[in-house]
């Protein structure tokens, strides 16, 4: 139940706050005078849309909010709209919440009736989920769904296998070609910079290797003497020079013969140091670079790239290998879901019809007691409609004949704005699904007066019994019903308009009910009469 809702800020609408009763609570007002804004911001607080623009001017924001009291608690909702952004806020119990956190709480909070609603009523795509609703069994209707699902996903994946094959049985030529070429040279992971390391290592041996060998040579001499031998030559020549008691070349020659020994001895080391030995056959490294050079070139890839072209070449072709199975299993899995959604489709048909018929002797009884003639009739109509290849199932809209000997009709040729009212009000009373939820009218009579206004009062009356209503009329026969009577007015003051909303006493009510049935002295006794 809806107990208290305050709106600040919010168009026309300064403060204005709103303390509800359970039953009838009535809006009534002058035309214009702005009734249906405050739905519409109830509206807003669950979850509908307002513009920046529906902030009154001056104010930074405004704000709506409202308890509900519901049999596991209450429920606080506030919700601002910003004006220099038109961005919303909602708290739940003072906690920031998102929009979505709604969706399933609107349903069980309110449920809204109005002139749009009367629009929808003509679709029949609306009626049709009405009579779905009615189904008693809707665990089948979820099982319907679930392996129409499931075909859908089976189609999918096939298609997708399909497309798949198609595109590459037209390469396979091509693949199987890389696919040779990349065999025959049957690269693998990190070879390249393995047999360039290696190519460096043998070069490097190579090198040290001819290095030594030339140290040697210049040491003992290849095509003639080598440094040795010179300087064994030049000891002697300086020992002649020194027989003459000259000191120096004595000097000369021992410092020659010391550095001869020194190079001898340099030179045996050179000769025992053991050669590093590379068993590296550079030429057969040299070709395998190549060859790598040469796949990489014709297929115009890194080599690792290469390499992934390799796993993806064998994917496709093992698929291409092994899609046909796959498909006929899919074929196999598509009839056997097929089968299944078409014996329960099969179960489904007479149920819903059953449930249809049932439905429509509800309603007809609804509406007897809303004015109509005992020979008034609701139809369910039924025609095919394709769920998969091969298994049709039904979609329902209902005829209206509200008159005897009349044939029946689709709503929308035939139902007035009074007769859709009323149809919504007899629906509103065998919905089960939202016992918690407050209903909402909005002008539910419009185009109904006379003798059939007062069933519609006390059908309101009757359902008012099990649910709160709030009820926006006209009329002053619905509006002496009420349990809560609200005057909604529009004033001006200081160049500024401002929606107002009064809560009626007695003698307001009276006033408010002999202006609703047309002022004077008759309004006064039609007031006076329905407030007997």
């Amino acid at each position: 139940m809806l107990e208290y809702l305050r709106i600040r800020n919010l168009a026309l609408i300064e403060d204005m706050e709103l303390e509800f009763a359970p039953g009838i609570n009535v809006l009534t007002g002058e035309t214009g005078a702005g009734k249906s804004f405050i739905l519409k911001a109830l509206g807003f607080l669950l979850g509908d849309r307002l513009g920046a623009d529906m902030v009154r001017p001056g104010a930074e924001r405004a704000q709506v909010e409202a308890l509900f009291a519901l049999p596991d608690g209450d429920l606080v909702l506030r919700r601002e709209l910003a004006a220099d952004s038109g961005r919303s806020r909602l708290y739940v119990n003072d906690a920031l919440s998102s929009q979505e956190s709604l969706r399933e709480l609107r349903g069980r909070l309110v449920s809204h009736t109005s002139q749009h609603a009367q629009q929808k009523l003509l679709q029949p795509v609306f009626q049709a989920k009405l009579l779905e609703e009615a189904f008693p069994e809707p665990a089948l209707l979820a099982e319907r769904d679930r392996l129409l699902e499931q075909l859908r996903a089976v189609a999918e994946e096939r298609d997708t296998l399909r497309a798949r094959q198609a595109g590459l049985a037209e390469r396979r030529d091509l693949l199987e070609m890389q696919q040779q070429e990349i065999d025959k040279v049957a690269p693998e992971e990190g070879e390249e910079e393995r047999l360039e390391g290696m190519r460096a290592q043998a070069r490097d041996a190579e090198a040290r290797r001819e290095e030594g060998e030339r140290v040697l040579a210049l040491l003992y001499g290849e095509d003639g003497p080598g440094l040795l031998d010179l300087l064994t030559e030049f000891e002697r020549l300086a020992h002649h020079m020194a027989r003459g008691g000259d000191e120096r070349p004595q000097a000369a020659a021992e410092t020659a013969a010391a550095l001869r020994q020194e190079l001898s001895h340099m030179a045996s080391e050179l000769r025992r140091q053991p050669v590093t030995e590379n068993d590296t056959d550079l030429d057969k490294v040299e070709e395998r670079l190549f060859a790598l050079a040469q796949l990489k070139r014709r297929l115009k890839r890194t080599l690792p790239e290469i390499l992934a072209l390799r796993e993806e070449i064998q994917e496709n072709l093992s698929f291409l290998d092994v899609c046909s199975l796959d498909l006929s299993r899919l074929d196999k899995e598509e009839a056997r879901l097929s089968a299944e959604l078409s014996g329960l489709v099969a179960r489904i048909l007479p149920l819903r019809r059953e449930a249809a018929d049932a439905l429509a002797r509800k309603l007809e009884e609804q509406l007897r007691g809303l004015g109509f003639s005992e020979g008034a009739r609701v139809l369910p109509e039924f025609t095919p409609h394709e769920l998969w290849p091969g298994i049709n199932d039904e979609r329902g809209r209902l005829l209206w004949a509200p008159n005897p000997g009349q044939p029946p009709q689709p709503l929308d040729r035939i139902a007035s704005g009074g007769e859709l009212s009323r149809f919504l009000l007899a629906l509103a009373g065998l919905r089960t699904d939202q016992e918690d939820a407050t209903y909402i009218f909005d002008e539910v009579d419009a185009g109904v007066g006379g003798m059939t206004l007062n069933k519609l009062a006390d059908r309101l009356v009757a359902l008012a019994d099990k649910h709160q209503m709030l009820l926006i009329t006209h009329w002053p026969q619905l509006a002496a019903r009420a349990q809560r009577h609200f005057q909604i007015s529009k004033v001006v003051r200081d160049a500024a308009t401002y929606t107002l909303c009064a809560p009626l006493d007695a003698e307001g009510r009276r006033e408010e009910l002999a202006r609703m049935a047309g002022g004077g002295s008759q309004g006064e006794a039609v007031a006076q009469t329905l407030l007997k």
